[in-house]
């Protein structure tokens, strides 16, 4: 039986949209076909957001109750109207990514399965520079909305006091996004420098609702996520769907709104009427550039004063002059010895010249690791740590992984009833195409008589197994698994 579809005629493209009544939020009853036209309604200030600019898919081809999986090359598929910009990665790979410059680009990629929109901060004719500094407010478990409002405001002073204007969005998640547009004149470590400082600052201003403390265990209220400035970050821009139940919206507000705003009333059935009443509050962004002198300015005050770089994303190399990368309950060698060389985000010079040697002879799968153990956590014992934290689950989906959590509370009932909120540490990890799931606890608030000791993950789900090393895209996308071998053949 042939795959329904429809054909939209969007300006002067036509868009095949296949499945369309497929259901992407079952409990909004939102599908294919109404995601594709909820963009259509707010296309001009989505296209604020994502004009000229390399986008990772992340495709959820069975609406947001199946996992999604993340595909950077853009599918041999692509329309002859549409076009790629080559990223090249921190591993010294490349990538032709898609670039969205219209409506109809718009609609291409929700038929693809692509909810939420992750463009990168650098337009398509300057790779090297990024036009644009991310200020993610992630809170921990536990805290308040009112707090994030509060520290988002107190993100708004810092901004203005170095001379630039921010540009606040809810996420469509848990936090508030500001968005800065800078003049594009810095690299990318200097811009995920500069947001350190500002993250440093605005700690320093709400010390007790914000941080700048990059591992879980040593936040707390309002962690200001520094690093989605470093290269290969990407950040659910402007009016993206989040794959929520509601199918909730990150909005562009007034700095009016914020200390007021209420993330759950931006839905997909509710932006559209504020985007034609008010507009796009966010639309005069691309005439605010600003400079980042006065931001690297306060970090080189910081360095002076003993603040040197903050640990980088575990994807990256460690790089030279990092600190330890390492969580503070495991570290148990000296600062010296978790020394990095890592350069601008990526690997060793010498390291880089040879990967860039065997990209440019045709070697697509250079810079891939060939196997992953992963990291496991201490089998026996109990140790005496600063801050003591043991895993308890790994799993494909995080509701297994919170089953597990679950399963461990009942099998330790006063260790869980001394838990906070902001105790329970929950990761979502990038495997080879898709999440998975982490959940560790800090048991701080645990009296160390009643700490359990580390025990056999619950689940214990392994990311990587059945899977062949490397794929041959040589990107992190669907990767081909194992062939079962016959025992005549074995």
């Amino acid at each position: 039986m042939p795959t329904p579809k429809e054909i939209l005629r969007i300006g002067d493209r036509e868009v095949s949209i296949s499945n369309p009544q497929k259901p992407y939020f079952p409990d909004a009853g939102v599908t294919k076909l109404d995601l594709v036209n909820y963009y259509l309604a707010i296309a001009d200030g989505a296209l604020t957001g994502v004009r000229g600019r390399p986008m990772a898919l992340k495709r959820f081809v069975d609406g947001i109750t199946k996992e999604p999986f993340f595909q950077k090359r853009a599918p041999d598929n692509l329309p002859d109207w549409m076009r790629t910009a080559e990223l090249t990665f921190p591993s010294g790979r490349t990538a032709d990514e898609v670039v969205v410059d219209e409506a109809a680009g718009l609609a291409w990629v929700v038929n693809l399965g692509c909810i939420d929109l992750n463009p990168h901060p650098v337009r398509a004719d300057d790779m090297d520079h990024p036009d644009e500094l991310r200020v993610d407010l992630d809170p921990v478990p536990g805290v308040p909305w009112s707090q994030i409002r509060e520290v988002a405001l107190a993100c708004r002073e810092a901004l203005t006091d170095v001379g630039l204007v921010g540009w606040p969005k809810t996420s469509g998640s848990r936090g508030i996004h500001i968005n800065v547009r800078i003049e594009p004149r810095w690299t990318y470590p200097e811009v995920r420098r500069a947001a350190l400082a500002l993250a440093r600052d605005v700690e320093r201003r709400v010390p007790d609702a914000a941080t700048s403390k990059w591992w879980k265990e040593e936040r707390h209220g309002v962690f200001l996520d520094y690093n989605q400035n470093a290269k290969d970050r990407t950040v659910a821009s402007a009016y993206s769907v989040r794959p929520l139940p509601d199918a909730r919206v990150s909005t562009p507000l007034t700095w009016d709104e914020v200390p007021t705003v209420e993330a759950e009333a931006f839905t997909v059935a509710t932006v559209p009427a504020r985007f034609a009443a008010i507009g796009d509050p966010g639309a005069g962004i691309d005439g605010a550039a600003g400079s980042l002198e006065a931001l690297l300015e306060l970090s080189s005050r910081h360095e002076a004063e003993g603040l040197g770089d903050a640990p980088w994303p575990p994807n990256y190399v460690k790089q030279a002059g990092e600190p330890p990368r390492v969580q503070p309950s495991k570290k148990r060698r000296a600062d010296a010895e978790y020394a990095g060389r890592g350069v601008a985000g990526g690997p060793p010079p010498e390291v880089a010249a040879e990967r860039a040697a065997a990209v440019a002879a045709g070697d697509r799968n250079a810079g891939l690791p060939t196997d992953w153990e992963g990291s496991r956590p201490t089998p026996t014992g109990r140790r005496r740590t600063n801050v003591p934290v043991i895993e308890i689950s790994r799993a494909a989906s995080k509701s297994e992984a919170l089953e597990g959590l679950e399963r461990w509370k009942a099998r330790h009932p006063t260790a869980a009833a001394a838990l906070e909120p902001a105790d329970v540490l929950v990761d979502g990890m990038r495997g080879r195409s898709s999440l998975w799931y982490r959940v560790r606890v800090n048991l701080s608030h645990v009296a160390e008589a009643d700490r359990p000791s580390q025990e056999t993950l619950d689940p214990d789900y392994d990311p990587w197994a059945g899977y062949e090393w490397p794929d041959r895209a040589g990107q992190l996308e669907r990767a081909p698994r194992k062939r079962a071998v016959s025992e005549d053949k074995a």
